[in-house]
C-alpha cells in the first residue's frame, strides 16, 4: 500500500465529502478511492469512514487519523518546497479575487501586512466579483480566490485557511427597551438586521443547532460592518463575524446572544504540478496570520 496516496485520498474524502469528489482532486478513480481507504482501515485495524447510500462522514478514528495525515503531508510539501526553492527570492504578479464582506474585514489586512513583508511581490487585491463557478477566477486572470463556499472542482486546488465563527449581538441599550432573547425562538419578536440573502441563522444551543428562519428584516445590506454599526446604534439584533464584533463587545457596544455557525475561510487556486513560490507564501502567511491574530471566544453574557 501506498501510504501517502493512502494519505492524500483520505484528506480529499474529508475535504469533498464524497469518493467522486475526492477522485477528482487526487486524478484517480472513485473504486480506487474507496481501495486506498479501505487499505489503510486494513493497516490501522480502525474504521475511518462511515459510507452511506448518501453521504460519506469521518469516524472519531478518522478525523483523529485525518488530521495527522493533514501534518504529514503538509511537512513534506514544506520541505520540498525549502529544497527546491532555496536561495530563490519571491517576485512577479499575484493577483487576488475575494468577496467585498471578506477583504473588507481582517483578510483585507492579512493581505496588506503580506506586501509589506514581501515588497518584491506586486500583489492585486480585487474585491467583489466573485463567480459560482470555481475555476472562473482563473479565467479572469486571478491567481487566488478566497471564499466560505465549499468548492469541488478538479481545476483547482483548495487550501482551508481559518474558521470563521460568527456570534448575534445587540446593543446594552436595544436589549434595555426590547428585552434580552433567550430561546431562538423568541428573537421572532426582535428587530433582524440581515446580511443580503440570508434568509436564516444557524445558532448553537445547549440543545445543539437551531435555525431562526427571518420573516422580515429591519435593516438589509450586503456589508457586515454596516449591520455592526446599526447594531451598535440599537437598531436590533445582527449576526456578525467575531472578528469584526469583539473589538465593540469588549467595549461594552454590543452584547453577545447566542454562538452563531463558524465558516471555514478558503484559498483556491490552479490545480497543477507546481504552485507558483509566492502563491505558496501568500497562503502560508495568511494562514499563519489568522491564528496568530484569533480574538479571543466570547460567550453570551450571563452563560457558563
Amino acid at each position: 500500500m501506498d501510504r501517502l496516496l493512502a494519505m492524500r485520498s483520505l484528506v480529499a474524502v474529508a475535504d469533498t465529502g464524497s469518493y467522486a469528489g475526492a477522485a477528482e482532486w487526487v486524478r484517480a478513480s472513485p473504486s480506487s478511492v474507496s481501495r486506498h481507504v479501505a487499505g489503510l482501515e486494513r493497516h490501522l485495524g480502525v474504521r475511518l469512514v462511515n459510507r452511506t447510500a448518501r453521504s460519506v462522514s469521518l469516524t472519531e478514528h478518522g478525523a483523529r487519523y485525518t488530521a495527522f495525515a493533514r501534518r504529514v503531508l503538509d511537512e513534506i510539501e514544506r520541505e520540498e518546497r525549502s529544497l527546491t526553492e532555496a536561495d530563490a527570492g519571491l517576485s512577479g504578479t499575484l493577483s487576488i479575487v475575494c468577496p467585498k464582506w471578506l477583504g473588507s474585514l481582517d483578510l483585507g489586512d492579512a493581505i496588506a501586512d503580506f506586501s509589506v513583508l514581501h515588497p518584491e511581490v506586486e500583489v492585486r487585491l480585487s474585491l467583489g466579483g466573485v463567480q459560482d463557478r470555481a475555476y472562473a477566477f482563473l479565467d479572469d486572470g486571478f491567481d487566488v480566490s478566497f471564499h466560505t463556499r465549499p468548492l469541488r472542482d478538479a481545476h483547482v486546488r483548495l487550501r482551508r485557511i481559518a474558521d470563521l465563527p460568527f456570534v448575534l449581538c445587540a446593543s446594552p441599550g436595544y436589549l434595555r427597551e426590547h428585552g434580552r432573547p433567550g430561546t431562538v425562538h423568541e428573537l421572532a419578536g426582535h428587530d433582524c438586521l440581515t446580511h443580503d440573502q440570508e434568509l436564516c441563522w444557524w445558532l448553537e444551543t445547549p440543545d445543539g443547532q437551531q435555525a431562526h428562519r427571518i420573516g422580515r428584516s429591519a435593516f438589509g445590506t450586503n456589508s457586515y460592518l454596516a449591520l455592526q454599526k446599526a447594531a451598535v446604534r440599537g437598531r436590533g439584533v445582527a449576526l456578525l463575524p467575531l472578528r469584526s464584533a469583539h473589538t465593540a463587545v469588549e467595549a461594552g457596544e454590543l452584547e453577545v446572544l447566542f454562538q452563531g455557525r463558524q465558516r471555514s475561510l478558503h484559498a483556491v487556486h490552479a490545480a497543477g504540478v507546481a504552485t507558483p513560490g509566492r502563491v505558496r507564501a501568500l497562503l502560508d502567511f495568511v494562514s499563519r496570520w489568522f491564528k496568530d491574530s484569533a480574538p479571543r471566544g466570547l460567550r453570551p453574557a450571563g452563560s457558563g
